[in-house]
């Protein structure tokens, strides 16, 4: 009799937990993977537009034409190297990228600045 008064206290002290799963069909995971592959490529096309916006940004940042006084600072750039290079192009049709490519050739010494702008067609050799 004490046997069974324990047995049914136990029963009664634990939980009758039975797992309740929900099954879900193959139709609403393909549905569920495919609305996150959605999700996804509208988010990689997203930031794909923001880069190539800030890429012409700042492209069209750099191939800014020069003022007067630019143009003949840059003239007088070329001056001391015109041993070797002369101007390929009209000096009104130089940019800021060219500028500054003749200033890092000045100050650094470095000729693969100025065979950059060969390649470009700013500068040709004699």
């Amino acid at each position: 009799m004490l046997k069974g008064l324990i047995n049914k206290l136990l029963k009664t002290t634990q939980p009758s937990s039975t797992p309740h799963t929900h099954s879900i069909s193959q139709a609403e995971v393909e549905a569920l993977v495919d609305a996150k592959l959605k999700e996804h490529a509208a988010a990689l096309e997203n930031t794909l537009t923001e880069q190539v916006n800030q890429q012409r940004g700042s492209s069209q940042d750099k191939d800014q034409t020069l003022s007067a006084k630019q143009i003949e600072y840059a003239l007088s750039l070329l001056e001391k190297v015109k041993e070797e290079f002369e101007l390929a192009i009209n000096p009104s049709d130089l940019t800021e990228k060219d500028l500054n490519r003749l200033i890092v050739y000045n100050r650094y010494k470095n000729k693969g600045t100025l065979i950059n702008l060969v390649k470009k067609g700013v500068l040709k050799r004699h």
